[in-house]
């Protein structure tokens, strides 16, 4: 008898305690697809198109420049000089694209979370994790990304 009831007391437990793992709600959203619609991102892609347009420019105006040169020490110097500010210049627009990535990537993992707990989600996985969701919240992370100004 006590042993029976031991038993009971213990799927008890162990029901209780699995009950949680089935009651948890999983989504999945294409993040890629999130980014690829981001007016943000491609705000940023445009911007840096233009910086890369900027660089090629800095580069032919210095070759440009060098190649007027006669005196050899003079190209060396202004070869040195030139290709210190070609780094600087890539150093900087390399930080700020970061930056401006990295604050893009939160904002969307923010509302990811927010559209999870608007909708009840206990669980948000990338689409490219998982084989089969039936539910799919992409769609309406990409209109609340593009709602964000």
């Amino acid at each position: 008898m006590k042993i029976k009831t031991l038993m009971v007391i213990t799927a008890v437990i162990l029901g209780l305690c699995a009950a949680p793992v089935f009651a948890t709600e999983v989504a999945a959203v294409d993040v890629q697809k999130v980014v690829d619609a981001s007016p943000k991102v491609q705000t940023l892609k445009k911007e840096q198109q233009a910086k890369d347009k900027e660089l090629i420019n800095f580069i032919e105006k210095a070759r440009k420049e060098i190649a007027k040169e006669n005196d050899s020490q003079k190209k060396q110097e202004l070869s040195v000089k030139y290709n210190k500010q070609l780094n600087e210049k890539r150093e900087k627009i390399a930080k700020e694209y970061m930056t401006k990535q990295q604050k893009i990537q939160d904002e969307i993992s923010k509302i990811i979370a927010d559209q999870a707990k608007a909708k009840g989600y206990d669980i948000v996985v990338s689409k490219g994790v998982v084989l089969y969701t039936s539910k799919d919240i992409t769609d309406d992370v990409i209109k609340a990304v593009k709602a964000v100004k």
